[in-house]
């Protein structure tokens, strides 16, 4: 099935107000492809094995933290609820591409071979993240279909970065955008500093031919972002390749103010919930 919801806020999702879980977070460190690799997990008390979702923090590929992800990370963890393991993926200019997909899909792999002892079912994995994090998130589905190690069965992308030509974000100039263009270009010359990776699919999602055999995708755009244009093109692309797709446009809001949009973490819970588990009406996927 595929589908694509109209570009604007959408109702609260039944249940999403339910006091959270109770969690266990703590830190840790794996062996990532160029050294240890730092984690942080969201366990939730739970009887019974919950879904995985790995999140990947924004910063246009030069700065963002744990921290940075910590409100949406504990979010999802709570609410949803489901162990959630957020990845301090490797950052530009030290490190440019391709180590921040390659760190992020080291901590997916760690993750699916542990999830039995992390209160996780290797089932019902997601990926999520915002801005620089939506880039990696939709570049972990890519990796993911290709080598076929795992299977994703969501992806959540928030205010992505997908396209470093930066040629759409034209249309969005007029905008009182939050972050200038000039912003985004510098973060994409400092993780692709050379102009051939800007055309390779995992650094630029958008610029792939081949999205069939993606999982389902929720992408969250703001009104008042330079991003929004790239974000709906990418959405477009998944809906013209069968990729089920649910694409919102939050109005009011621009890309300071999207991750902490009520009705975004209403709307992307109910998709997790059903592409993870139960719907609100009961169904199972």
């Amino acid at each position: 099935m595929t589908s694509a919801t109209p570009p604007s806020a959408a109702t609260p999702t039944p249940g999403a107000s339910a006091p959270p879980a109770a969690l266990r977070v703590r830190n840790l460190d794996i062996a990532g492809p160029h050294g240890r690799l730092p984690l942080r997990l969201y366990q939730p008390a739970a009887g019974a094995l919950l879904p995985l979702v790995l999140y990947l923090h924004g910063g246009r590929f030069v700065g963002g933290s744990l921290d940075d992800a910590d409100p949406m990370a504990r979010h999802i963890a709570g609410h949803l609820p489901a162990v959630v393991v957020s990845v301090d993926y490797a950052l530009a200019p030290a490190r440019p591409f391709p180590a921040a997909p390659e760190d992020a899909y080291a901590a997916l792999l760690w993750a699916a071979e542990h999830a039995a002892s992390l209160g996780a079912d290797d089932r019902r994995i997601a990926v999520a993240g915002e801005e620089a994090g939506g880039n990696l998130a939709a570049s972990l589905a890519l990796i993911a279909r290709d080598r076929q190690d795992l299977k994703i069965a969501a992806q959540v992308l928030i205010g992505p970065m997908l396209d470093p030509s930066m040629t759409r974000a034209g249309h969005a100039a007029p905008l009182p955008a939050a972050v200038s263009a000039e912003d985004f270009a510098h973060g994409y010359r400092q993780y692709l500093p050379q102009l051939s990776q800007r055309l390779h699919p995992y650094a630029a999602p958008l610029e792939s031919c081949r999205q069939a055999g993606l999982p389902p995708a929720y992408i969250a755009t703001a009104a008042q972002d330079l991003l929004h244009c790239e974000a709906e093109s990418y959405a477009g692309a998944l809906i013209s390749a069968g990729v089920h797709t649910q694409v919102e446009r939050y109005a009011g809001a621009d890309h300071a103010a999207l991750l902490a949009h009520p009705q975004l973490r209403d709307c992307l819970l109910q998709f997790l919930r059903c592409r993870l588990g139960q719907c609100s009406d009961g169904t199972r996927t």
